[in-house]
């Protein structure tokens, strides 16, 4: 039986994968490291310490500090975003059904707290979540299931009750080996990318999908 949903942020709740790579490019001109897309492409979904280390040389980090770096390059973005930010597509009447139907939320993001924060209050959609589990707020990030086990418990829940949104292929496998159903959204990678992977279902974004859908992925 259906009874939560649990979002990824990036990519999920906003569609922010070009302020991203904004920030990003303003991050690394500051310290004049160069990467491309692709580099970008393989740590998304990732927490930041994870991003940070495998993206920014070992003098850096060291010199640094790896979760400073993951501060300053997500300060870029929130002050980028600001202006423009958007909820995803379908999102807002999503939760509404959701709310309707008495379905419990959480938000289980690999990104810092204060990115989720940002993102809920700027979007006015904080009071549809009962639960937040951010990537600095956990012992391991995605692709580990952590995030999704301790969003599922916070809102007493067994995994098997929920469905997971996503984007990336580190956080469908986070929700696969949780245990719980995952519906995909094609915004970060191609529908044909997602297709290799183990997600349930793949949309475009929430307009695809009603309360129903989601009910039927879970007696399945």
């Amino acid at each position: 039986m259906l009874r939560g949903l649990l979002f990824d942020m990036d990519g999920v709740l906003v569609n922010n994968l070009d302020i991203h790579r904004q920030a990003f490019a303003e991050f690394f001109r500051r310290y004049g490291v160069e990467r491309t897309f692709d580099d970008l492409s393989r740590v998304f979904g990732k927490g930041n310490d994870d991003i940070m280390g495998e993206l920014m040389p070992r003098d850096i980090v060291e010199r640094v500090g790896i979760r400073e770096l993951g501060y300053e390059k997500e300060a870029i973005y929130r002050e980028i975003y600001a202006p423009i930010i958007t909820p995803q597509e379908g999102l807002l009447d999503l939760l509404a059904a959701s709310e309707r139907a008495g379905l419990r939320s959480a938000v289980g993001s690999s990104g810092y707290r204060a990115n989720v924060d940002f993102v809920l209050e700027r979007c006015d959609i904080g009071r549809y979540f009962e639960a937040i589990v951010a990537g600095d707020e956990v012992t391991r990030c995605k692709p580990d299931p952590e995030i999704y086990l301790t969003a599922a418990a916070k809102l007493d829940l067994k995994p098997a009750e929920c469905v997971v949104f996503e984007d990336a292929e580190a956080g469908i496998e986070a929700a696969k080996r949780a245990g719980i159903k995952v519906v995909a959204l094609a915004t970060t990678f191609s529908r044909n990318f997602l297709l290799q992977t183990d997600a349930d279902v793949i949309i475009n974004d929430f307009r695809d999908i009603t309360i129903d859908d989601l009910r039927h992925l879970i007696e399945a």
